[in-house]
């Protein structure tokens, strides 16, 4: 990989992409770490499930606004600025999550960590666009999408151990810790966004630039279509813990295995990505995504409740199918736009994260089984997918590059 953009004098390119995969990994440590103990959250709090489920829901939707508003705003004032004020947020709210005594104020916690989150994440791709170019930055998106795997795979099992030794609130002192190393690390990164690049006017024109990228119907057109799949799988993330607790009886460290054994299998994704990129149509691909998604939905709904592991072989598939969907699309959606990458990596990432938080909702309602729940909320959005996908191949106002 050859960096194309200014070069990193501390963190020289290991530690560039270091510090990305650390960014691009919030959104599962803040999801998954503490998802082992929901259900002795909701006991301590004396709340309902879905209203505990609420800090998950919470925290995605606010992280999307966090996208749409500190993309642009590093546009303007630069990645660096924007990235140090989202790391302070989120240390803040992660310390005041780990000590509040009221699950409203853990919610409002949530609000406020997850807008810090989407300047985290929203900056990790608007710096991959910054330092990298053609092949090498496909590879530096599946490279940063390969290593983001260990936190899903981690995250978990590190929360159900944590839980047996102290609480669900040392969940949250560890993210703290973890996002202050990271703002640490960030006042050695060097301004990557060129000179040239920078948009010079007001913060509400650099807002306004969203609206630009938007309008760009190959870039946005393209995005909802593969947003749709991020719907399922976090339907999955919000109900998984009752799915393996509550129906199937096992014990949170084994619920722990079983989640970090399919966020294992997520590493297919962009592994078999980087070896099938540049031979197989982005076409094909996206109809093979589809059908495979189609199948697993299937599956699950018909032989899901059997047992975990059954559940688990179901659930795997979809994983995979999700874990290439980003690499795969992002790559594209960055040849659509010229300048505005804080814009184009914002509205990226929220429409993920909007469309995610959806399906963590539908995934949330007082089904008949979890399980049902999140097969019937696949064959949904897939459904969207596909419908979305044939117009972007067949309207003629729509034309892609390298499509």
């Amino acid at each position: 990989m050859q960096t194309e953009g200014i070069k990193q004098k501390y963190l020289r390119k290991a530690g560039l992409i270091a510090l990305v995969t650390v960014l691009g990994m919030t959104p599962p440590l803040s999801t998954d770490m503490y998802m082992p103990s929901l259900p002795k959250m909701a006991e301590y709090f004396h709340a309902a499930p879905v209203l505990v489920n609420m800090t998950m829901v919470a925290f995605f939707i606010s992280m999307s606004v966090g996208m749409l508003v500190f993309g642009p705003l590093s546009d303007r004032s630069g990645r660096k600025k924007i990235l140090i004020l989202s790391l302070l947020l989120y240390v803040c709210a992660s310390f005041c999550c780990a000590i509040t005594m009221s699950i409203y104020f853990l919610i409002l916690m949530r609000i406020v960590q997850g807008l810090g989150a989407g300047g985290m994440v929203s900056l990790s791709i608007a710096i991959i666009k910054d330092c990298f170019d053609g092949q090498a930055r496909a590879t530096a998106l599946a490279a940063v999408q390969s290593m983001s795997v260990i936190a899903p795979i981690a995250a978990p099992v590190i929360g159900a151990l944590i839980i047996q030794v102290s609480t669900w609130r040392t969940v949250f002192f560890v993210l703290a810790a973890i996002a202050a190393v990271s703002l640490i690390a960030t006042f050695f990164f060097e301004e990557s966004i060129h000179e040239d690049e920078v948009n010079n006017g007001s913060i509400l024109d650099s807002v306004k630039r969203l609206t630009v990228v938007g309008r760009n119907i190959n870039f946005s057109a393209f995005l909802v279509s593969v947003s749709f799949f991020s719907a399922p799988f976090m339907a999955y993330l919000a109900v998984a813990s009752y799915v393996y607790e509550d129906y199937f009886g096992l014990q949170p460290t084994t619920f722990s295995i079983f989640f970090a054994i399919n966020a294992l299998s997520s590493i297919l994704g962009p592994i078999v990505y980087m070896k099938i990129n540049s031979r197989l149509s982005a076409k094909k691909t996206m109809w093979g995504l589809i059908i495979i998604g189609f199948a697993a939905a299937c599956a699950m709904i018909l032989v899901g409740s059997m047992s975990p592991v059954v559940f688990l072989a179901t659930m795997i598939p979809f994983s995979v199918v999700n874990s290439y969907i980003r690499p795969y699309s992002t790559n594209i959606l960055l040849d659509q736009i010229e300048g505005d990458t804080g814009s184009a990596s914002a509205l990226l990432n929220f429409m993920h994260t909007l469309l995610g938080s959806i399906g963590m909702f539908i995934g949330s309602l007082p089904w008949s089984s979890y399980i049902h729940g999140i097969s019937i909320t696949m064959i949904m959005f897939l459904a969207l997918a596909a419908l979305s996908w044939i117009y972007v191949i067949r309207s003629p106002k729509i034309h892609m590059r390298n499509l």
